[in-house]
């Protein structure tokens, strides 16, 4: 179940809307704060993420940030949501909880491209929905088995789409990146701020 707590304890008392960020990830927490914006509180949406037979990558990513905000809805604050997914052409890439998945995306990455897709989900206090989506192309250099090794022996890639997280010793096996680097960490900030000024958050 999802935590709840007093509407009018999180509504924004200032002329700032409060907001409500449906992720536990404290990754896309530090992102929001880039923006100036500090949640009025943190919940977890408990959903089920297992792709639908057939749906594409965009459209699967879309969906999640969407069902997170639901999740979490409440009647007097905004809640934004976030899904990130990486693709390796139409193949949605699991977010890897064992090593041996892990090594598969890896070894599947390897000298080439693939998408990451970050949908945000931005649900307004009267029941509105607003989303923004990015696209980033990456692309990892060649990796070598003692280098999947190295990195997977760092433990970093647990729970990260595609077996991976840019922000820590991946970055240094990723050959180039196009679009956005906030987005491959788990938050599109310049889709997210759109959201978010446009909603009336007071950001510079």
């Amino acid at each position: 179940m999802v935590a709840q707590a007093s509407s009018e304890a999180l509504a924004g008392s200032s002329g700032q809307p409060s907001l409500i960020l449906a992720s536990a990830s404290p990754r896309r927490r530090d992102l929001l704060a880039r923006l100036g914006i500090e949640p009025a509180a943190v919940r977890a949406a408990e959903i089920d993420e297992t792709p639908r037979k057939g749906e594409r990558p965009r459209d699967y990513a879309r969906r999640m940030a969407r069902e997170k905000a639901l999740a979490c809805a409440d009647p007097a604050n905004h809640v934004l949501a976030g899904d990130t997914v990486v693709a390796a052409g139409l193949r949605i890439l699991p977010k890897a909880e064992e090593e041996a998945e892990a090594r598969q995306c890896l070894e599947l990455l390897s000298g080439r491209r693939h998408r990451v897709l970050s949908a945000v989900a931005l649900r307004y206090p009267d029941g509105a929905l607003r989303e923004r989506i990015s696209e980033t192309i990456v692309r990892f250099k060649p990796l070598s088995r003692e280098e999947i090794a190295s990195y997977l022996a760092s433990g970093e890639w647990r729970g990260k789409a595609g077996g991976y997280a840019i922000q820590g010793s991946a970055e240094g096996l990723i050959a180039w990146i196009e679009g956005s680097h906030s987005g491959v960490v788990g938050l599109p900030l310049f889709e997210t701020r759109a959201l978010l000024k446009s909603a009336g958050f007071n950001i510079a």
